[in-house]
């Protein structure tokens, strides 16, 4: 453990093993660090707060502060945070609003400047919000999914696994998975091809998907029907039942 001499650490806080916190760093009581997460500088962690093993930290981002929800009274909540995340410089994280509520992140995930993952958010793994992107109260970011810069993600939305969103974009309502979603009002564009293939995907998945694609906003079908079409053909491909259940479970409808 290596703390600078200009860090302010609270005898609350639990530091693991190989941790590093550099200069003008401040931890809160109640905040867990795991082993070998690293503080560059001037990084301002609170509680109740933990955080999982190899975590990096850029100078000026802020995590774990109370929420910004102006109905928050002063009730216990939690941020909880898994491994090797990279957090880059001005990056804002607030803890949950309401008894005992969390904002939660998993791992490998990439915060760029500037970004702002709001309350009782849950954030999967492997996903990338670029520079300013934001996240209002309640959203839900599935693994894999990239959020374009300066873009915005209206409250109690979901963006799907594999999903992008497109720089600039504006979301109201949630954007299914495998495809990419961009504008103002963002409406979705076409499947993310590069994306998946990175990822692995096998030229039968992406056929699959491409379909699925067209049913849904190609063949002038409304949602249940293109949802029916979808089930008829490729009831039983992993991905397409995928689709067909977060679509089935949007609340707030999916983006057109």
């Amino acid at each position: 453990m290596v703390i600078h001499s200009t860090a302010v650490v609270s005898p609350e806080a639990k530091v693991g093993e190989g941790v590093e916190i550099g200069p003008y760093c401040v931890i809160g009581p109640k905040v867990t660090l795991g082993r070998g997460c690293r503080l560059i500088s001037h990084v301002s962690l609170q509680g109740p707060t933990t955080f999982g093993e190899e975590n990096l930290f850029h100078p000026f981002c802020s995590l774990g502060g109370k929420t910004q929800d102006l109905k928050y009274q002063g009730e216990p909540t939690y941020l909880t945070v898994g491994d090797r995340n990279e957090f880059r410089e001005h990056v804002t994280v607030n803890r949950g609003t309401g008894i005992d509520e969390e904002t939660v992140i998993g791992s490998y995930n990439l915060f760029l400047a500037y970004s702002h993952i709001a309350h009782n958010c849950r954030v999967g793994s492997h996903c990338i919000l670029s520079n300013n992107g934001t996240l209002g109260g309640h959203v839900i970011v599935e693994d894999w999914a990239i959020i374009g810069g300066l873009s915005a993600v209206h409250q109690f939305c979901r963006i799907g696994e594999h999903a992008m969103v497109g720089g600039c974009a504006k979301i109201v309502q949630d954007v299914p998975p495998f495809f990419i979603a961009d504008g103002n009002p963002a409406e979705v564009r076409a499947i993310n091809t590069v994306g998946l293939q990175r990822r692995g995907f096998s030229e039968e998945r992406l056929r699959a998907i491409r379909s699925a694609y067209k049913k849904i906003y190609g063949n002038g079908l409304n949602t249940s029907q293109a949802l029916e079409a979808l089930i008829e053909e490729f009831g039983d491909v992993t991905d397409i039942q995928t689709l067909v259940q977060f679509i089935k479970n949007s609340e707030r409808g999916i983006i057109r």
